[in-house]
Protein backbone atom coordinates (compact mmCIF):
# COMPACT_ATOMS: atom_id res chain seq x y z
CA UNK A 1 0.00 0.00 0.00
CA UNK A 2 1.40 3.33 -0.92
CA UNK A 3 2.33 6.12 1.54
CA UNK A 4 0.55 9.10 1.30
CA UNK A 5 2.37 12.00 0.29
CA UNK A 6 3.24 14.61 2.71
CA UNK A 7 2.68 18.06 2.13
CA UNK A 8 3.64 20.94 4.40
CA UNK A 9 0.98 24.06 4.81
CA UNK A 10 2.92 26.87 5.23
CA UNK A 11 0.62 28.17 8.07
CA UNK A 12 0.52 27.75 11.57
CA UNK A 13 -3.90 28.45 11.37
CA UNK A 14 -5.10 25.30 12.63
CA UNK A 15 -8.30 25.89 11.07
CA UNK A 16 -7.55 26.63 7.57
CA UNK A 17 -4.42 23.14 7.99
CA UNK A 18 -8.27 21.02 8.97
CA UNK A 19 -10.34 22.62 6.06
CA UNK A 20 -7.03 21.41 3.60
CA UNK A 21 -7.27 18.04 5.26
CA UNK A 22 -10.41 17.44 4.82
CA UNK A 23 -10.44 18.58 0.80
CA UNK A 24 -7.47 16.53 0.01
CA UNK A 25 -8.59 13.24 1.85
CA UNK A 26 -6.50 10.07 3.08
CA UNK A 27 -3.99 10.11 0.12
CA UNK A 28 -2.37 13.21 1.49
CA UNK A 29 -0.28 13.40 4.85
CA UNK A 30 -1.09 17.39 5.90
CA UNK A 31 0.82 18.89 8.66
CA UNK A 32 1.90 22.36 9.08
CA UNK A 33 4.53 24.95 10.64
CA UNK A 34 2.81 24.57 14.32
CA UNK A 35 5.30 23.85 16.89
CA UNK A 36 8.16 23.64 14.41
CA UNK A 37 11.45 25.81 14.03
CA UNK A 38 10.50 27.41 10.40
CA UNK A 39 10.74 31.62 10.63
CA UNK A 40 7.66 33.71 10.19
CA UNK A 41 7.58 35.06 6.66
CA UNK A 42 5.97 38.31 6.70
CA UNK A 43 3.28 39.21 3.99
CA UNK A 44 4.75 42.23 2.07
CA UNK A 45 2.92 41.36 -1.63
CA UNK A 46 -0.14 43.35 -2.45
CA UNK A 47 -1.35 40.44 -3.79
CA UNK A 48 -2.97 37.00 -2.65
CA UNK A 49 -0.56 35.62 -5.33
CA UNK A 50 2.39 37.36 -4.16
CA UNK A 51 1.80 36.27 -0.72
CA UNK A 52 0.99 32.87 -1.23
CA UNK A 53 4.13 33.03 -3.61
CA UNK A 54 6.69 33.89 -0.59
CA UNK A 55 5.81 31.95 2.24
CA UNK A 56 5.34 28.53 0.02
CA UNK A 57 9.25 29.60 -2.01
CA UNK A 58 10.84 30.72 1.60
CA UNK A 59 9.51 27.84 3.73
CA UNK A 60 10.15 25.37 0.56
CA UNK A 61 14.47 26.66 0.99
CA UNK A 62 14.14 25.13 4.53
CA UNK A 63 12.32 21.70 4.07
CA UNK A 64 12.57 18.63 1.48
CA UNK A 65 8.93 18.24 1.70
CA UNK A 66 6.30 19.85 -0.85
CA UNK A 67 5.11 23.30 0.69
CA UNK A 68 1.54 24.41 -0.31
CA UNK A 69 0.64 27.62 0.65
CA UNK A 70 -2.70 29.65 0.27
CA UNK A 71 -3.70 33.67 0.64
CA UNK A 72 -7.02 33.76 1.07
CA UNK A 73 -9.27 37.23 2.22
CA UNK A 74 -12.41 38.64 1.79
CA UNK A 75 -13.14 40.98 -1.05
CA UNK A 76 -16.39 43.45 -0.50
CA UNK A 77 -17.54 45.82 -3.37
CA UNK A 78 -19.36 48.48 -1.51
CA UNK A 79 -15.75 48.81 0.19
CA UNK A 80 -13.66 48.63 -3.42
CA UNK A 81 -12.13 45.04 -2.65
CA UNK A 82 -10.85 45.91 0.79
CA UNK A 83 -10.11 43.85 3.16
CA UNK A 84 -8.61 41.73 0.91
CA UNK A 85 -5.26 41.29 1.35
CA UNK A 86 -4.94 42.25 4.75
CA UNK A 87 -8.37 40.59 5.49
CA UNK A 88 -6.36 38.85 8.57
CA UNK A 89 -5.07 41.92 10.02
CA UNK A 90 -7.82 44.63 8.66
CA UNK A 91 -8.21 46.12 12.45
CA UNK A 92 -4.29 45.87 13.28
CA UNK A 93 -3.95 42.48 15.28
CA UNK A 94 -3.19 39.45 13.20
CA UNK A 95 -6.19 37.16 13.27
CA UNK A 96 -8.10 39.16 15.93
CA UNK A 97 -11.73 37.74 14.27
CA UNK A 98 -13.55 39.34 16.30
CA UNK A 99 -11.91 43.10 15.67
CA UNK A 100 -11.41 42.07 12.07
CA UNK A 101 -15.69 41.45 12.10
CA UNK A 102 -16.56 44.85 13.99
CA UNK A 103 -14.17 47.02 11.37
CA UNK A 104 -15.78 45.90 8.70
CA UNK A 105 -19.36 46.77 10.07
CA UNK A 106 -18.16 49.90 10.81
CA UNK A 107 -16.66 50.58 7.67
CA UNK A 108 -19.66 49.24 5.70
CA UNK A 109 -22.09 51.66 7.63
CA UNK A 110 -20.02 54.66 6.46
CA UNK A 111 -20.59 53.85 3.05
CA UNK A 112 -23.06 55.33 1.07
CA UNK A 113 -23.76 52.67 -1.20
CA UNK A 114 -23.47 50.12 1.87
CA UNK A 115 -26.38 48.60 0.97
CA UNK A 116 -24.50 46.91 -1.69
CA UNK A 117 -23.71 43.76 -0.18
CA UNK A 118 -21.88 41.88 -2.39
CA UNK A 119 -18.60 39.96 -1.43
CA UNK A 120 -16.51 37.32 -2.39
CA UNK A 121 -14.09 34.86 -0.74
CA UNK A 122 -10.74 34.41 -2.55
CA UNK A 123 -7.78 32.13 -2.33
CA UNK A 124 -4.57 31.46 -4.63
CA UNK A 125 -2.71 28.27 -3.87
CA UNK A 126 1.20 27.99 -4.48
CA UNK A 127 3.05 24.85 -4.48
CA UNK A 128 6.72 25.11 -3.70
CA UNK A 129 9.69 22.86 -3.72
CA UNK A 130 13.26 23.71 -3.47
CA UNK A 131 13.18 27.13 -3.04
CA UNK A 132 10.63 27.23 -6.48
CA UNK A 133 7.43 27.60 -6.92
CA UNK A 134 5.90 25.24 -9.28
CA UNK A 135 2.46 26.20 -9.73
CA UNK A 136 0.15 28.10 -8.63
CA UNK A 137 -3.94 28.15 -9.05
CA UNK A 138 -7.23 30.09 -7.71
CA UNK A 139 -10.64 29.65 -6.19
CA UNK A 140 -13.65 32.08 -5.66
CA UNK A 141 -17.18 32.07 -4.05
CA UNK A 142 -19.78 34.72 -4.38
CA UNK A 143 -22.03 36.24 -1.54
CA UNK A 144 -23.22 38.83 0.66
CA UNK A 145 -22.38 40.27 4.10
CA UNK A 146 -25.05 40.55 6.70
CA UNK A 147 -24.98 42.64 9.61
CA UNK A 148 -25.03 40.56 12.34
CA UNK A 149 -22.69 37.59 13.22
CA UNK A 150 -24.48 34.46 12.70
CA UNK A 151 -23.25 30.65 13.67
CA UNK A 152 -20.18 29.73 15.67
CA UNK A 153 -18.33 27.46 12.89
CA UNK A 154 -15.52 28.61 10.75
CA UNK A 155 -13.30 31.25 11.26
CA UNK A 156 -12.29 34.93 10.04
CA UNK A 157 -15.11 36.35 8.37
CA UNK A 158 -17.49 33.17 8.13
CA UNK A 159 -20.46 34.51 10.80
CA UNK A 160 -20.95 37.28 8.44
CA UNK A 161 -20.64 36.26 4.64
CA UNK A 162 -23.13 33.84 3.23
CA UNK A 163 -22.28 32.49 0.07
CA UNK A 164 -24.50 32.81 -3.33
CA UNK A 165 -27.69 29.84 -3.41
CA UNK A 166 -27.66 29.43 0.57
CA UNK A 167 -29.61 31.44 3.25
CA UNK A 168 -26.80 30.46 5.72
CA UNK A 169 -23.57 32.06 6.68
CA UNK A 170 -19.84 30.16 6.20
CA UNK A 171 -20.46 30.13 10.09
CA UNK A 172 -23.70 27.81 10.01
CA UNK A 173 -22.93 25.83 7.19
CA UNK A 174 -21.75 22.20 8.56
CA UNK A 175 -17.80 21.81 7.71
CA UNK A 176 -18.12 19.68 5.01
CA UNK A 177 -20.84 21.64 3.50
CA UNK A 178 -18.88 24.76 3.25
CA UNK A 179 -15.88 22.32 2.46
CA UNK A 180 -17.51 22.07 -1.02
CA UNK A 181 -18.18 25.06 -2.02
CA UNK A 182 -15.54 27.69 -0.42
CA UNK A 183 -12.95 29.40 -2.30
CA UNK A 184 -10.30 27.44 -0.83
CA UNK A 185 -12.09 24.02 -1.94
CA UNK A 186 -12.42 25.74 -5.49
CA UNK A 187 -8.71 26.62 -5.74
CA UNK A 188 -7.63 22.91 -3.98
CA UNK A 189 -9.83 21.34 -6.94
CA UNK A 190 -8.33 23.26 -9.75
CA UNK A 191 -4.73 22.13 -8.06
CA UNK A 192 -5.57 18.58 -7.52
CA UNK A 193 -5.13 17.15 -10.70
CA UNK A 194 -1.74 18.82 -10.97
CA UNK A 195 -0.74 17.63 -7.65
CA UNK A 196 -2.16 14.02 -8.16
CA UNK A 197 0.14 13.40 -11.52
CA UNK A 198 3.49 15.69 -9.84
CA UNK A 199 3.84 14.79 -5.76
Amino acid sequence: MNQPTAILIATGNSHKTEEIKDILGCNYAVDDLTGKDFPKIDETGTTFLENATLKAVEISKLTDQWVLSDDSGLEVDALDGDPGVYSSRYAGEEGNDSANNAKLLVELAKQSNGNNRSARFRCVIVLAKNGERLAHFSGSVEGRIIDTLSGDAGFGYDPLFIPEGHDQTFAQLPSRAKNLLSHRSRALAAALPWINENL
